[in-house]
């Protein structure tokens, strides 16, 4: 009965287990940075540069977008003034001065961007043309270039606080001089030329940068008539 005993036989099958292979193992942490840096290169563009085809008007409004504020024109002139002064002892003048002062005076015109919202720009397919409404000029406040400046002075004896008096005066007054003269309107129409056409340059390379071709821009300010086709 022992000869019938014999040992279960036990088969031994080997586990098996997949094998990648070792480059695609060390590819993937590669492809997972791939694609995060193409994600954020598109989320990028997509939130600086990305404008819809076809919009012209977007395109115009994405050259302003960084443009607070335009210098389109800067004049400079020079202002006379001429100041007085008395000087006496129980209301009797005994001492009087005069001073004439010529001093150069800069002033310049700024366009502001950042009110240009859709609203002021219109795009007529049919024509190509890009309509632009801007706002009123906006005019510095004169500078006075009062180291340049040119002095005569009239008077027996000027004391010093008079001579200080008829410089004070003389500046007040020809800043005064100055900003009127920055609202002549033959200074303020080569002014608004110059805005205009600044503004046209300003958007008709970029159209054509966009792919627009040759597109029409047509500039005026509130107030003015459209031109008539």
């Amino acid at each position: 009965m022992a000869d019938n005993l014999k040992p279960a036989e036990q088969t031994l099958a080997p586990e098996l287990r997949e094998q990648r292979p070792l480059a695609r193992v060390q590819a993937v942490p590669w492809l997972i940075v791939i694609l995060l840096l193409a994600a954020v290169a598109w989320l990028g563009w997509r939130a600086f540069f990305y404008q819809e085809e076809g919009d012209p008007v977007g395109s115009a409004m994405l050259a302003f977008e960084k443009q607070n504020s335009l210098t389109v024109f800067s004049s400079r002139f020079e202002v006379v003034a001429e100041s007085v002064d008395r000087r006496g002892v129980l209301n009797i003048d005994l001492l009087e001065s005069r001073q004439a002062a010529i001093i150069p005076a800069t002033v310049e015109y700024r366009l502001d961007l950042s009110n240009m919202d859709r609203d002021r720009f219109a795009w007529d397919a049919d024509s190509e043309t890009l309509s632009v409404v801007l706002p009123p000029l906006r005019i510095s406040r004169p500078n006075l270039d009062e180291g340049a400046q040119k002095t005569f002075t009239e008077g027996t004896y000027v004391s010093r606080d008079a001579s200080a008096d008829l410089a004070r005066n003389n500046s007040q007054q020809a800043e005064r001089k100055a900003a009127a003269f920055a609202k002549n309107p033959e200074v303020l129409a080569l002014a608004r030329q110059a805005a205009k056409d600044a503004v046209r340059q300003n958007l008709a390379i970029p159209l054509q940068v966009a792919g627009y071709g040759e597109v029409t821009v047509e500039v005026r300010f509130d107030g003015e008539t459209p031109p008539r086709n």
